[in-house]
């Protein structure tokens, strides 16, 4: 463990000694601008900062703090107090060589800004509503006047700009009122609280407490730029900003989700998506710096845009985040510990004023948070805790003091100083936030919610993000249409319609069919949103037509990151247990989860039908768990009746070993179904049904009752045909209703194969 530890350590002394080769290197060398030391530079801010971020991570620290400290070590602090030639060298004052690696650190700033946006979690926000609203404007109000109050007494030496002090009296309260969004999620994560009441309203203040001072520090930004109040330049800025705002979050957010799911789906080039991400941040950076504000707001936006996106997240993830956290951050921290000459406090003035902006900072977010839970319906321990979170600055402070320095708002020691007590505060949280999270108890109604939650965290529907409709002309695939259209509505998921049949007929029978498809989806996701259900509302449709051979049509939407492929054609059944050819194909190509729609009955002549009466067998296995979730989900979505079926046969472990126990085994795999349906607030109707074959007692059932659908979860069997085993091919080719098999992605292998 003590060598684990120290591994990271040993990065440190081999980025010195890179230093004094640079050093060496370009000692003799004349001041103009250098390819060597901008690498230099950057090797060894990544390298330091990664290494003492590991460690500052290890000891329970968030890592950019040892990013913050890499600067510190490498710059006039500590190394260029200890070796001042040597730091020189390598990190020279020349505006040449200085712009290359600010030019880097620009960057930077809007790709974290773009990062932070795409955190930013708004559903969290509008979950925890008015609580959270009310907590941040108090908590934001006290700390600000603070920091107001403390500008207009500073020293006129601590000002670049004493004739412009009100410019920096604004700074200084919005740099004192805001927390550090980032660090409190991942320290509240990290505590398994995000899910926690009290967890919830911390990172939806902090989320609050982000958009509302990079909204000010946007306008003082404007303010700066005229040097003095002019009344004009500032109105035109806020309406400039409300007017960005109010399109970016109407317009604009459909246009992002179109953006992305275009250059997904059509662009064939690697890292499509985050091409057109980054292009999107550019441009709404761009924007803001039109209108009068700073470009860290457009960046912001765009990033809470794209996190809203639910097209392919986790690539974004994946590729994005790990180019912003691995190269981006440690450069644009470094650079802001170097620029924070921490041998100024020395001056013993400068020290106690360090100190009491470390004070004020802390009592006035800290005192503003706990009024501000207290009026916002806290407990004391609550309001403790929701206070603790919120003095936590961080990288957001960075950013901030980096921006009042780069526009002559903050002088160089003044900016030392606000670095300073990022640094203290952000060090000083987490251990404060644990203490006060672990003295929470959890009540009832929480406890209740989080079980409901955990539950519907492992179910299917609710992790489905992108289902595809295969379908052709035929009145199955109204069915079909009219079954996906109530799956995507009830979480308002994006769906793509892919038109599978004869092209010849396509092109014969033009756009009206698709069109047909496209509203039978977008009615039934209506029909959700009517029922009133909290996710629910109007799904995105994209109609696409086939343009080659079936199979190479079916593998080249599923390259595009679909979840769930619904199958609704003609012909589903051939010969003896065998698929159509066509299904055949279709799923060959595509490894995700299935639902093949099978019309019959009464939905022949009425594919759309105003109600389904659905009927589920139950066995207590896994994917049967399956096809009653989406059975419940369809029952809540499109009104009708559920009636849910057990068969208890001889083979059963349970009946072979008595009567009692194999009953109580059927009664508890009964009561997992009712307490499915009574989470979504469905009735169900229960039926046991002992000593038959299930294929027989399914189809009973049937027969005896009003059910007008049967939803069976099914394992995908391994064979050179698609196979659902014997029961599951008995019911669809005897049932007189309307058949959906769910089934998993992967094929499993028969009980005799696997012997």
């Amino acid at each position: 463990m003590r060598w684990s530890l120290l591994r990271p350590v040993g990065l440190v002394p081999a980025a010195l000694v890179l230093t004094t080769f640079a050093a060496s290197a370009e000692g003799g060398k004349s001041a103009g601008p250098s390819e060597f030391l901008l690498v230099a530079q950057i090797v060894l801010l990544i390298a330091v900062g990664r290494g003492l971020g590991e460690i500052m991570q290890r000891i329970g620290q968030p890592s950019v703090i040892g990013e913050l400290l890499a600067g510190i070590v490498l710059g006039p602090s500590l190394f260029g107090w200890i070796w001042p030639e040597a730091q020189h060298a390598i990190f020279p004052k020349t505006p040449e060589q200085k712009a290359m690696i600010d030019g880097i650190a620009q960057f930077g700033i809007l790709l974290l800004l773009l990062l932070t946006g795409m955190e930013t979690d708004l559903k969290l926000v509008r979950k925890v509503g008015k609580a959270a609203i009310a907590i941040s404007i108090a908590g934001i109000v006290v700390p600000f006047a603070c920091g107001f109050a403390l500008g207009e007494f500073l020293p006129d030496a601590l000002l670049p700009n004493p004739q412009a002090r009100l410019v920096a009296s604004l700074f200084m309260g919005t740099a004192l009122s805001i927390s550090s969004v980032k660090i409190v999620a991942v320290v509240v994560r990290e505590m398994n609280f995000m899910r926690r009441n009290v967890g919830q309203i911390i990172v939806a203040t902090a989320v609050i407490d982000d958009t509302i001072g990079w909204i000010i520090i946007a306008i003082i930004f404007s303010l700066a730029s005229h040097s003095t109040l002019d009344i004009a330049s500032v109105a035109q800025a806020v309406l400039g900003t409300l007017a960005f705002l109010a399109i970016s979050f109407t317009i604009g957010r459909r246009l992002v989700s179109q953006l992305i799911r275009w250059a997904n789906d059509n662009l064939v080039s690697a890292a499509a998506v985050v091409t057109v991400i980054l292009l999107l941040m550019c441009v709404m950076a761009l924007i803001t710096h039109l209108i009068g504000v700073h470009t860290v707001l457009g960046a912001f936006v765009a990033g809470i845009l794209v996190g809203e996106s639910p097209i392919l997240t986790r690539q974004i993830d994946e590729r994005l985040r790990g180019l912003i956290s691995s190269f981006f951050m440690p450069v644009f921290f470094g650079l802001a510990g170097l620029s924070a000459d921490l041998s100024v406090l020395r001056d013993p003035n400068l020290l106690m004023l360090t100190g009491l902006l470390v004070v004020i900072a802390s009592v006035g977010k800290f005192g503003g948070a706990f009024v501000g839970g207290t009026l916002g319906g806290l407990n004391t321990r609550e309001s403790l805790a929701l206070a603790s979170g919120m003095n936590a600055r961080g990288s957001t402070e960075v950013i901030i003091a980096t921006i009042g320095l780069s526009i002559g708002v903050l002088s160089q020691n003044l900016f030392t100083m606000i670095v300073t007590m990022a640094i203290v505060t952000t060090m000083a949280m987490p251990p404060m936030l644990r203490a006060a999270l672990a003295k929470l108890p959890m009540n009832e109604e929480e406890k209740e919610r989080l079980e409901r939650e955990e539950f519907e965290k492992r179910g299917f529907i609710a992790n489905l993000e992108r289902p595809l409709l295969a379908v052709d002309e035929s009145v199955n695939a109204t069915f079909a249409a009219h079954i996906a259209g109530l799956i995507a509505g009830m979480r308002g998921l994006p769906i793509t319609v892919l038109h599978i049949g004869n092209r010849a007929n396509e092109r014969e029978k033009g756009r009206d069919e698709q069109e047909s498809h496209e509203t039978v989806v977008k009615k039934a996701a209506e029909t959700v949103s009517a029922h009133g259900e909290r996710d629910a509302g109007s799904v995105d449709v994209v109609t696409r037509a086939r343009r080659a051979e079936l199979g190479e049509t079916i593998a080249e939407e599923a390259r595009k990151g679909f979840d769930l492929l619904v199958v609704g054609v003609d012909k589903v059944t051939a010969a003896k247990d065998r698929f159509d050819r066509k299904i055949d194909d279709i799923v060959a190509e595509f490894e995700g989860p299935l639902a093949i729609v099978v019309a019959k009955g009464k939905h022949l002549k009425q594919p759309v039908p105003d109600a389904l009466n659905i009927l589920v067998p139950v066995s207590g296995s896994g994917v049967s768990r399956r096809g009653a979730e989406v059975a419940v989900a369809l029952t809540q979505a499109g009104s009708g009746s559920l009636r849910v079926i057990y068969v208890a046969t001889t083979r059963d472990r349970g009946a072979q070993r008595g009567a009692s126990r194999g009953l109580s085994q059927e009664a508890g795999i009964l009561k997992d179904a009712s307490d499915l349906a009574a989470r979504y607030d469905v009735d169900i109707t229960t039926t046991l049904r002992v000593n038959r074959a299930p294929e027989a007692a399914i189809l009973r059932e049937i027969d005896t009752t009003d059910v007008d659908l049967v939803v069976m979860g099914v394992d995908r069997i391994q064979a050179d045909h698609l196979s659902f085993g014997g029961v599951a091919d008995a019911v669809l080719r005897q049932s007189k209703i309307s058949v959906l098999l769910i089934s998993s992605g992967e094929a499993h292998r028969t009980t005799a194969e696997k012997a």
